[in-house]
C-alpha cells in the first residue's frame, strides 16, 4: 500500500480560475489539491490543466462523493472512475470525508453526518478496507464539521477516528476549521477536541473558513462556507496542533466567492510562516 506523502508545507486548492495566475511564474506552493469528481472525465481542458500542474506540484486528490459512511455498499463503478484518476496522475496523497453522500443511488450533494455506533464503525472499517485495496493505496479520513449530534452515538467521535485508523492502518486528514465549527455549534471547547485526538495518524491538516448564521432558537450557527480568509480563532486553533504535531502539510480550502489569486496565496503564505516557525523552533 502506498503511503500518504505531502510535503509538510502548505498548499490550495486548485481551481481553473487560478491556472493563469500559478503559471506566469513559480509559486511557492508545497501542493495542490483537487476534487476528484471533477477529474473523472476523459479529457478536456480541465485534464490539460491538471496534467500541467502536476508536471511541477505534488498533488492531493480529495473526494466528495465515495458516501464511506452510508450503510450501503460503495459505488464500484466510482470506485474504479477513483482508481483510474489515481494510476493517471499518481497523486502524493488521496483523502474522503467521513460522511455520507448517497442512497439508492441518489446522489444528495452534501456530506451528511452518522452517528458513532459500533455498527457504523464497522461499516465505515470495511469501506476503508475496500477503498485501501483498491486503490493500492494509504488514504485519508476527514473530521466533519457538523450541525447536530445522534441520541443514539455510544463513541466519542475521536474515538471513532482512532479505532478506524488502527484497524485499517488509514491515515487521517484533521480540518481544524470543522473542529471550530462543530464545537462551537455543540457549545463545546475545540481545544479539548484536539487533546482527545489522535495526532499521531495525521498526515495532513484542513484549514479555511466559514461564515455565521442565527438559527431558529437564536443561537450562533458557523457553517463551513469556504468562501471567507481563515479565521483568527481557526488560526490560533492551527498554531497550537503544529505546535504539538510539527510541520504537517497543510491546506487552504477556498472554494467559494473565490478571491483573486494573489489573496489565497497570501492565506498559504501565512500556514506556511507557522510551519517555519514551527520547524524552527524544533531545531533550536
Amino acid at each position: 500500500m502506498i503511503p500518504s506523502a505531502l510535503p509538510r508545507r502548505a498548499g490550495v486548492g486548485f481551481k481553473p480560475e487560478h491556472f493563469a495566475d500559478i503559471l506566469a511564474e513559480p509559486q511557492t506552493i508545497g501542493f495542490f489539491e483537487v476534487h476528484a469528481e471533477n477529474y473523472m472525465g476523459a479529457g478536456g481542458p480541465p485534464h490539460a490543466q491538471l496534467g500541467k500542474l502536476r508536471e511541477d506540484y505534488a498533488l492531493s486528490i480529495h473526494g466528495v462523493g465515495l458516501s464511506i459512511g452510508s450503510m450501503q455498499p460503495l459505488d464500484r463503478d466510482h470506485l474504479a472512475r477513483l482508481k483510474t484518476l489515481c494510476d493517471r496522475y499518481r497523486p502524493e496523497s488521496f483523502s474522503e470525508h467521513l460522511a455520507w453522500s448517497s442512497h439508492d443511488g441518489v446522489f444528495l450533494n452534501d456530506l451528511l453526518p452518522l452517528p458513532y455506533t459500533r455498527e457504523t464503525l464497522d461499516r465505515v472499517i470495511e469501506h476503508v478496507d475496500q477503498v485501501q485495496a483498491t486503490l493500492g493505496r494509504q488514504m485519508l479520513l476527514e473530521n466533519p464539521a457538523t450541525y447536530l449530534l445522534f441520541a443514539e452515538s455510544t463513541i466519542e467521535e475521536t474515538d471513532f477516528l482512532a479505532e478506524i485508523a488502527r484497524r485499517t492502518g488509514c491515515g487521517l486528514l484533521l480540518d481544524v476549521n470543522n473542529v471550530f465549527v462543530a464545537a462551537t455549534n455543540h457549545n463545546l471547547d475545540p481545544r479539548d477536541y484536539i487533546a482527545r485526538f489522535p495526532l499521531e495518524a495525521v498526515r495532513e491538516i484542513h484549514l479555511g473558513g466559514h461564515s455565521e448564521t442565527i438559527d431558529d432558537h437564536g443561537a450562533c450557527l458557523l457553517i463551513d462556507s469556504h468562501d471567507t480568509p481563515v479565521k483568527d480563532p481557526v488560526w490560533a486553533l492551527y498554531e497550537t496542533v503544529i505546535g504539538r504535531l510539527g510541520p504537517v502539510a497543510s491546506l487552504v480550502e477556498w472554494d467559494n466567492d473565490l478571491p483573486a489569486w494573489p489573496m489565497l496565496r497570501a492565506e498559504a503564505e501565512a500556514a506556511q510562516h507557522i510551519l517555519d516557525r514551527a520547524a524552527q523552533q524544533r531545531a533550536a
